[in-house]
């Protein structure tokens, strides 16, 4: 059962929290931030090293980068991926140490739709066009480029949706397979779920497009479909974008209403992020700029939520908790800076200090 949307008491950020039936050590966990350092979709010792940091500098739960379910699914040829059985054992690994750390594992899968076949960021990021340069052909609800850079998508057909709804679902019986503990669907950022959800890059007219009830029937059918092979005992996640920040386009109003269906389809936590499905979007970041549609849609949807985006120091993080904003606090930027944010924020204001048991040694018995 879903942990209560009721008032949480004060000072909780580094409590024990139960989802189902995962308890995390605390109520931090590891955003998913894309490495673009993979072959071939396959995690390799920089993902090991990278997250297992994360584990040993005591975050509750560890969410791997945007998985792609498909290798057409991919940001670019750099993303992590989890369409064949080949990824099974590379992710497992990272499972394994993760959990002999004290954290979760969790999971996203991902499906990167108009997004895809672009070059890594740190050469640009533009979309890859050629073939022979490494692109592919992209996909989306309707042909309507991201950008004016950006290869028109094909329009996928219902069978087509049909075959994406398979993909998610091998992917996550994959990530079963790893060991696992949490999965996340990734429909935000505009990749290909949240492309169905804004009426900006939907413009289908059969039972996919129009009406709310249509938009939202593909991350629907996925989750319905995860959840019915998952154990009880594993919490589903899903990452929304709570608006795309644009008059006409994806609003918080329906971000609740689709949080409501979710939850009746068993998904237990929506991850409240907002924005880029377009480019020109305005968004007003500041410190904490989204955790106010994680409060909302846990109020209004009777869900849990998590926030995220510019969470930076641990006063700001335990009044989002303490004041009932979200069930989780998702850090990312902070933790690449700082992989121990978590043990050093209970060192700083008196509390013991989970450090690995190396490093705790020498900081108990050394000067």
């Amino acid at each position: 059962m879903t942990t209560s949307t009721s008032s949480i008491p004060a000072g909780s950020l580094f409590a024990p929290y139960t989802i189902r039936g995962l308890t995390l050590r605390n109520r931090v966990a590891m955003s998913p931030m894309c490495q673009y350092s993979s072959q071939d979709g396959l995690a390799s010792d920089w993902h090991l090293v990278h997250l297992g940091a994360r584990a040993s500098g005591g975050v509750g739960l560890v969410i791997v980068e945007a998985t792609a379910v498909t290798p057409e699914g991919r940001i670019s040829p750099g993303d992590m991926g989890i369409w064949s059985d080949r990824h099974i054992e590379p992710l497992a690994r990272i499972v394994s140490y993760v959990e002999s750390q004290g954290a979760a594992p969790g999971i996203q899968l991902a499906h990167a739709g108009r997004k895809a076949s672009c070059d890594v960021p740190w050469r640009g990021g533009k979309a890859i066009l050629d073939p022979a340069l490494g692109g592919w052909p992209v996909v989306g609800p309707s042909p309507i480029p991201f950008d004016e850079t950006s290869p028109v998508p094909h329009e996928l057909s219902e069978a087509e949706i049909d075959a994406h709804v398979d993909a998610f679902e091998a992917a996550a019986r994959r990530a079963l397979a790893a060991g696992f503990k949490m999965i996340e669907i990734h429909s935000a950022h505009g990749y290909l779920l949240h492309e169905f959800l804004s009426p900006l890059s939907n413009k289908r007219t059969d039972r996919y497009g129009g009406p709310l009830e249509n938009r939202i029937r593909f991350v629907s059918r996925v989750a319905e479909r995860l959840r019915g092979l998952m154990p009880d005992s594993m919490p589903l996640f899903v990452r929304i974008s709570c608006t795309d920040w644009v008059d006409g386009g994806w609003d918080v109003e329906q971000s609740v209403e689709l949080a409501r269906r979710l939850k009746d389809l068993g998904v237990d936590m929506i991850d409240c992020s907002s924005g880029a499905l377009v480019p020109h979007a305005k968004i007003p970041v500041a410190p904490g700029y989204q955790v106010p549609f994680a409060r909302r849609i846990r109020e209004e949807a009777g869900i849990a939520t998590a926030a995220v985006g510019l969470i930076r120091d641990p006063a700001q993080a335990e009044k989002i908790i303490d004041d009932g904003d979200a069930d989780l606090v998702l850090l990312g930027r902070e933790l690449l800076r700082e992989p121990y944010w978590v043990v050093k924020a209970l060192q700083e204001s008196g509390r013991e200090a989970p450090w690995p048991i190396p490093y705790g040694y020498v900081f108990k018995h050394r000067r």
